[in-house]
């Protein structure tokens, strides 16, 4: 996957780095090339100088529909605008941003742009956020049974309700919408961008992805 991270600080670097060992194409940006220093002689990606939500040089990153957007600058308010521009001028639909206040979470959710608070993000989280199926397990229950799974709700299962996956043979546990978590009833319907905790019967996660890919919404 073609993946833009905007802003090198420790934490930009450092994801960059990872989703570059991950085997995924990367292209970081940051307003100071010296900024760059901190992705090491072998990064194995590609820098561009500039600032990350101007469109020449967001062009100039290779953005395309299809990539898939991290803005992790130091400014919530800079990260709002970076994935604004991506969504609304690019069309990209794989944005995630960096949230240093969880107050501003509510923001973010109304223009549909996924979040991952500062202290929990991780490139894990990071693909969790961007792509359905994009998290490893979570956790596993000691007989080897079950196990935890952490989805971001795509667009083709927005409008199904909790109760509709339970139904289907797993536990939604867990919501999180607008940074808010919740023990949600099964009459709360998803929305797309929600974070769900699935428990799951073990070797369940693909059927888990093709249920919520699947879903047509023809209920709504």
């Amino acid at each position: 996957m073609h993946v833009i991270v905007v802003g090198c600080g420790r934490v930009g670097a450092m994801t960059a780095r990872e989703l570059v060992h991950a085997g995924h194409d990367v292209v970081v940006i940051d307003r100071r090339a010296t900024a760059f220093r901190r992705l090491g002689a072998d990064f194995g990606g590609r820098t561009v100088e500039g600032v990350g939500f101007d469109r020449r040089v967001l062009s100039s990153a290779g953005i395309t529909s299809a990539s898939a957007v991290l803005a992790v600058t130091s400014g919530d308010n800079s990260n709002i605008l970076i994935a604004r521009v991506a969504r609304e001028m690019f069309g990209v639909e794989r944005v995630v941003a960096r949230i240093y206040d969880p107050k501003r979470a509510k923001v973010y959710e109304r223009l549909g742009i996924p979040t991952v608070a500062s202290v929990t993000w991780t490139s894990a989280r990071v693909l969790r956020a961007v792509l359905p199926s994009g998290g490893e397990v979570d956790w596993t229950d000691p007989s080897g049974s079950y196990v935890l799974l952490e989805r971001r709700v795509p667009r083709s299962a927005a409008g199904q309700s909790v109760g509709q996956l339970d139904d289907t043979g797993y536990r939604v546990c867990m919501l999180t919408r607008g940074g808010r978590a919740q023990i949600p009833a099964s009459a709360v319907l998803l929305q797309e961008d929600d974070m769900i905790h699935v428990m799951a019967p073990e070797h369940s996660a693909e059927r888990l992805d093709a249920l919520l890919a699947a879903h047509d919404g023809s209920h709504r």
